[in-house]
């Protein structure tokens, strides 16, 4: 059976697994995760990903992100990319090292967010790499950590996380060390990492439940989250989809929408490929890059080479572009 594109999408929840091929070690010592953890923060910081949670065990990884103006996966492919080179020289073998293609989960964030931050920290304590909470608290390859206050670093939201807790940070650290200290008792959760339908439906004694009563469930499992979540989300996968293949059978290229965006604003397209500070071509360029991001799927490296921008530069467009078409109720017809 072919394997299920992933699902991903601006402002979606993401658990990411990754595993040795073989269950072999992808870190053979502190120097690996010192490389590893020092690229995550990189590319994170580069691409203005939110991450909420991460660990590195021996043998596997776990993460928690939000994608931002860069596809999860092109993040990804950066990030183990990088690694497996320089692993592989530094330890001078060849191939593979990652069993298959790594998993990522979209998840539903109010219910689910302040649980994997739990069951992600906790994993170290579970895999025996730390003896007790006070170890995990200063465990150098995992988030909690940095939750903690234990050790800083720019790339991890923290902030967010102890603000779902407490205004007072204080007393969200400790409110928030209660909460992952009540999971240790919890085990490995395979609610949260198993089969899409077995999450989305709460587990197998509801899944049975429903089933006797004849009841049918949308499940997924690239998706945790309830039943209705689970259906929104295929059903804007598959307008997302829908849409790519009608710009594709139209010919829309950047070209097309350099020249939309240009009759919007009453400017000359050649005009807008140009830096400016003039008022009307900064929102007209920033339109542009959110719709060559969102309707063409164009990354931030190959927008900002049209249009003259570095990649930070494009993605912060991308949010102001955003917010001008929905201000002036702005949409890219395909005539």
């Amino acid at each position: 059976m072919p394997r299920k594109a992933r699902i991903d999408a601006p402002g979606a929840l993401q658990h990411v697994m990754g595993r040795g091929i073989e269950q072999r070690n992808i870190f053979q010592d502190k120097s690996d995760k010192d490389n590893c953890v020092a690229r995550l923060g990189r590319i994170i910081s580069d691409t203005e990903t939110p991450c909420y949670a991460w660990a590195l065990l021996d043998n596997h990884f776990h993460l928690l992100l939000k994608t931002g103006n860069v596809p999860i996966a092109t993040l990804m492919r950066k990030l183990l990319t990088g690694y497996v080179v320089s692993f592989n020289l530094r330890h001078d073998r060849v191939g593979t090292l990652f069993q298959n293609r790594y998993k990522s989960i979209l998840c539903q964030q109010d219910p689910y967010l302040l649980e994997l931050v739990r069951y992600i920290h906790l994993n170290p304590l579970r895999a025996g790499l730390v003896d007790s909470m006070q170890q995990l608290d200063r465990y150098p390859y995992c988030g909690h950590h940095i939750v903690m206050g234990k050790s800083e670093n720019d790339w991890q939201n923290t902030q967010y996380v102890l603000s779902l807790f407490d205004r007072n940070a204080t007393n969200a650290c400790r409110e928030y060390r209660e909460f992952v200290s009540k999971g240790v008792k919890m085990g490995r959760r395979s609610d949260l990492i198993g089969g899409g339908m077995v999450r989305s439906a709460g587990g197998w004694t509801k899944l049975k439940s429903i089933r006797k009563q004849a009841m049918h469930v949308k499940g997924d499992e690239r998706i945790l989250g309830d039943s209705d979540f689970v259906r929104s989300v295929l059903d804007e996968q598959n307008e997302r989809l829908e849409r790519r293949y009608l710009l594709e059978a139209a010919g829309v290229d950047f070209d097309n929408l350099l020249g939309h965006v240009a009759q919007i604003f009453k400017l000359n397209p050649q005009e807008l490929l140009k830096p400016s500070r003039q008022h009307d071509r900064v929102l007209a360029r920033s339109l542009l890059c959110y719709w060559a991001a969102s309707e063409l799927k164009m990354n931030g490296v190959d927008i900002g080479h049209r249009l003259n921008l570095s990649k930070s530069s494009v993605s912060r467009a991308v949010i102001r572009g955003e917010r001008i078409a929905a201000e002036r109720k702005l949409k890219f017809d395909v005539k």
